[in-house]
């Protein structure tokens, strides 16, 4: 698949280089599996000269001797001798880059706790003491979120504090989307949107393998994605498994459950007969998989908060792979097939709504976008849209099929809504797959 999109950040990388030929700079990327991270990176230092290490769980001596080879080749250096360390090695490519300014782009950084821990502060030592005479941008890439954070955030950490800039790598948005997907399907339907932003959410790596099947139509996308041998059925332990660890069971649990519309605390917790306070917490704020909602305008004490995942790719996954695998393990696929299409049209609704809420923000349009429900989910509206400066705020029914969409009862529903805000100009609108 062609390079997409990725110009903001391409930018900034180029303005990164810029800056680190006056003195060195040091930059972190951050991204879950699959998002693209190395091919943005190594597309950001085409025709510069640059070295890519990719740190994999071996022995340090082995690392070195790798890496030293990566140097020879690509900056043209003689090397006598071996690095028996990484501290070694990166510090005579400090003291190399103070006259040969280059890039260097170490991925999968935060494997380097299972090769040596003590690496981090060598390396702190090292950057402090070269990276006023040094040339070196550094770019250090990862894509485990709970540990990337540990090792930049946590003021007890060495590398606290060191980084010139962090760049979050996020999926693709809904144009680039409709662009990969015109471009192999020009005649797709909007379920055949629908379903594609269900199940890649925009995440390169899943789009690549669905260019590489030609399956761009809703039964193609689903019949690639449930297979025999489809990397999509492991997906989701394979990306989530490094970020739990050994406790991924409960964690494994709760996703479940949130996707299979369970969304609050107490209903998780009558399911699991367990305390899930200390899990929400990490899922939301070490690992950033879930986020919390709660109505639009609502105090901030406010008690009625349900959760969602916010990945599209990990919903569907413990919804339909996790929720079944006992099926996929005895190799019944068309059984879970037959589930998928059973719940789609229910199922899609609730994606249907994410589609047209990520939409409405591109739109900057709006200063505050949410969805609302009064008590015992009574007066629920799919989306409130809100903009301070023009006193406008807009409800929005989404529904699957245009004929479904009952104006009239948006405006009673949102009738508190309107009380509260007397001054602002209320619209209402509906949105179905004829939208999209």
């Amino acid at each position: 698949m062609k390079f997409y999109n990725r110009t903001k950040e391409l930018e900034q990388l180029k303005r990164t280089w810029v800056k680190s030929l006056t003195n060195a700079q040091m930059t972190i990327v951050i991204g879950r599996r699959r998002i693209g991270k190395t091919t943005l990176l190594i597309e950001s230092v085409k025709n510069r000269p640059h070295l890519y290490f990719f740190i994999s769980r071996k022995n340090e001596i082995l690392l070195c001797e790798e890496f030293t080879e990566e140097i020879k080749n690509k900056l043209s250096v003689n090397i006598y001798g071996q690095f028996q360390s990484f501290r070694d090695l990166f510090g005579y490519l400090m003291e190399l880059s103070s006259n040969t300014p280059f890039t260097l782009i170490i991925d999968e950084f935060q494997e380097i706790y299972s090769v040596n821990p003590s690496v981090y502060s060598e390396m702190q030592n090292i950057w402090d003491r070269n990276k006023n005479k040094s040339h070196m941008n550094l770019i250090l890439c990862g894509s485990v979120y709970s540990m990337m954070k540990k090792i930049f955030e946590d003021a007890k950490e060495p590398l606290f504090g060191r980084a010139n800039q962090q760049i979050n790598i996020n999926p693709f948005d809904i144009n680039t989307q409709k662009q990969i997907l015109k471009e192999y399907n020009p005649d797709y339907t909007s379920d055949d949107l629908l379903f594609l932003y269900m199940i890649t959410g925009g995440i390169p790596k899943y789009l690549e393998i669905l260019t590489e099947n030609e399956a761009f139509t809703f039964r193609s996308i689903l019949n690639t994605v449930i297979a025999d041998n489809s990397m999509f059925l492991d997906e989701g332990r394979n990306i989530l498994i490094d970020e739990f660890g050994k406790d991924y069971g409960n964690y494994f649990s709760i996703l479940s459950l949130i996707a299979s519309s369970k969304t609050s605390r107490p209903e998780i917790e009558s399911v699991l007969q367990m305390q899930t306070g200390g899990y929400l917490n990490r899922l939301e704020n070490d690992f950033k998989i879930i986020a919390k909602t709660k109505p639009i305008l609502s105090k901030p004490n406010s008690r009625s908060v349900k959760y969602h995942i916010c990945d599209n790719f990990l919903n569907f996954w413990f919804r339909f792979i996790y929720k079944y695998k006992s099926a996929i393990e005895i190799d019944n696929l068309e059984y879970v097939k037959n589930i998928i299409l059973r719940d789609y049209n229910t199922y899609s609704g609730k994606i249907l709504e994410r589609y047209f809420t990520e939409k409405l923000k591109s739109t900057g349009n709006y200063s505050q976008i949410g969805s609302y429900w009064e008590k015992s989910n009574k007066n629920e509206i799919d989306i409130v849209a809100i903009n301070e400066d023009q006193k406008k705020i807009d409800f929005y029914e989404v529904k699957r099929n245009a004929e479904n969409i009952n104006i009239n009862n948006l405006i009673i529903k949102s009738s508190n809504l309107t009380k509260k805000l007397h001054d602002f100009t209320p619209a209402y609108y509906g949105l179905s797959l004829n939208d999209m």
